[in-house]
């Protein structure tokens, strides 16, 4: 399994925002729907043996950690509002510190990216990391920030974790992602 966290610093928590302005009026919601397409499609299927999860830190009621589940997403198409329109349903649900499945594949929570942390073990992706052409292991699970860089207490709490990058340019996460893939995908096909 491959995982993907990604920190939407200013991404509502209000499930009422409008599928109409996901890069305004709910926090650049735009940003994690890409990073979940990112992280789950291929090209006319989806990658069973993936998750994201969004740590949603915009106001009213944050934080909030959505998990799309590869292996049991359904109603998911290859587009913003799709995944949106998912988020949407979960921030409507009332949550308390456990998952609760909002659609299949779809389950919500109130927990910070602490918590996240807390239960596994995440490698961040950062320009200034370890090459992954020049590892021989790479990790299963990936921390990214969205279009703001992770604040100072949030890098406090990543100070232990391992640092990788795609390459030598600032990308976007969603490009983060699918170049992270492809590597384990060549890797898994013994194209090294």
């Amino acid at each position: 399994m491959t995982s993907f966290a990604i920190v939407g610093h200013t991404a509502t928590t209000d499930g009422t925002f409008s599928l109409n302005d996901l890069s305004g009026g709910a926090g650049r919601m735009d940003v994690l729907c890409r990073c979940v397409n990112a992280s789950l499609f291929l090209s006319h299927s989806l990658r069973r043996d993936s998750e994201c999860f969004l740590i949603l830190q915009g106001k009213p009621g944050a934080p909030r950690t959505i998990c799309f589940s590869g292996s049991s997403i359904r109603s998911l198409n290859p587009d913003e509002r799709s995944p949106a329109a998912l988020i949407k349903k979960a921030l409507a649900l009332p949550c308390g510190s456990e998952f609760r499945n909002a659609a299949d594949g779809v389950a919500v929570r109130k927990s910070s990216l602490s918590r996240l942390l807390s239960e596994g073990a995440f490698a961040v992706l950062d320009e200034n990391g370890t090459d992954i052409r020049k590892t021989d292991a790479l990790p299963s699970a990936f921390l990214l920030s969205d279009h703001l860089s992770f604040t100072p207490e949030e890098e406090d709490l990543l100070a232990g974790c391992p640092r990788f990058s795609v390459g030598p340019s600032v990308l976007h996460a969603e490009h983060a992602i699918l170049i992270l893939l492809n590597e384990i995908d060549r890797r898994a096909a013994g194209w090294k």
